[in-house]
């Protein structure tokens, strides 16, 4: 236990270390930016600002959630789930994860009386929130209405100016996800995406032979930001995000992971204003989905020692049973865990 609570004071210190650093940068390039105007600089040399300033803390607006970050949180960031009781188990396993990753600062939203005293049981940090499903999201299935719901409960907690790194409950952890964030951008997000191109975008290039000679359109395409696992920082693009989607959902029958990207990604255009968020990709390996967890690193002898940071079961139903699998293979070091199961889902 002792050796536990040393390797965890260090991860803590590695992260304070690497935070600070990346605070100092920030501020100097938003000095620069916001001073005085000046000459562009030779080529190669010019930089825009992609660290927006952080907002002021309104720790009148809700002074219970303030005094209990301080003390989960006190550098100012932490991961926060949320879940009713219907997926216990599920959580069990998420925050066993957590203990056993060394991650101290933490809290699951618990949305019930249940899930809050199996939180206190189990000594996991929670605040205990009630929220409701708007009438437009009741018969979007459970899972999808409450996923719904923590755009507007993640607002309480930039508003108060904490980082959240918003985590499903259907997500492993192995390493300490603090060591490994960029915090450059107001969002730092999981890909859905499987390689390199579906991840970081591509050039992807339609034929139309009817147009002739100008018969190639060529767009862009990037696979879509996991909405169940993200890194948002405390700013104004953060919070308008925040607002928006929340606003969409309460009144749009619609997926809150579709109506997320669109608000990213969509451009300004006549009639609308789009956002202006600055965005970063998780990478993809470190922060991995279940898709390349089963069709392609499960497979690949190169891997056999690779321990990404998180895996998210993002892809597959079976989430538990699988979860499960996923503790052996890269925990117990049983490498055969995960045969059982197929590259997808079965439908049946």
């Amino acid at each position: 236990m002792q050796m536990e609570a040393l390797k965890t004071e260090i991860t803590t210190l590695k992260v304070t270390l690497k935070r600070a650093e990346q605070q100092r940068d920030a501020a100097q390039k938003q000095t620069a930016m916001l001073g005085p105007p000046k000459k562009a600089g030779p080529l190669g040399t010019v930089k825009s600002l992609r660290t927006q300033p952080l907002v002021l803390p309104n720790k009148d607006g809700n002074p219970k959630l303030a005094a209990l970050l301080a003390k989960v949180a006190p550098d100012k960031e932490l991961i926060v789930g949320i879940a009713n009781n219907n997926v216990r188990e599920m959580v069990r396993v998420w925050f066993t994860s957590i203990k056993k990753a060394g991650i101290p600062n933490y809290l699951l939203v618990a949305l019930d009386d249940q899930m809050a005293e199996f939180c206190e049981s189990n000594q996991v940090p929670f605040y205990r929130r009630d929220a409701t499903i708007s009438a437009v999201q009741k018969d979007t299935g459970e899972n999808h209405a409450i996923s719904g719901l923590k755009f507007h409960l993640l607002r309480e907690f930039l508003e108060l100016g904490y980082s959240v790194l918003l985590s499903d409950v259907d997500i492993l952890y192995f390493q300490n996800p603090f060591l490994h964030l960029y915090r450059d951008c107001d969002v730092e997000s999981m890909t859905d995406g499987f390689n390199n191109l579906t991840a970081y975008a591509f050039d992807d290039v339609m034929d139309d032979p009817k147009m002739g000679w100008s018969r190639y359109a060529h767009t862009m395409r990037i696979w879509v930001f996991n909405s169940g696992f993200f890194y948002i920082r405390p700013t104004i693009p953060s919070i308008e995000l925040l607002d928006r989607v929340t606003t969409r959902l309460s009144k749009e029958k619609a997926w809150d992971q579709a109506v997320f990207n669109e608000e990213l990604f969509r451009p300004s255009h006549p009639g609308y204003e789009g956002l202006h968020a600055s965005t970063r990709v998780m990478d993809y390996y470190l922060f991995m989905n279940s898709k390349v967890m089963f069709t392609l690193v499960r497979k690949d002898a190169n891997f056999d020692k690779f321990l990404p940071v998180a895996l998210h079961v993002n892809y597959h139903p079976d989430k538990y049973d699988r979860m499960l699998a996923l503790v052996e293979y890269f925990v117990d070091g049983k490498k055969d865990a995960l045969k059982r199961f197929p590259d997808g889902s079965e439908w049946r």
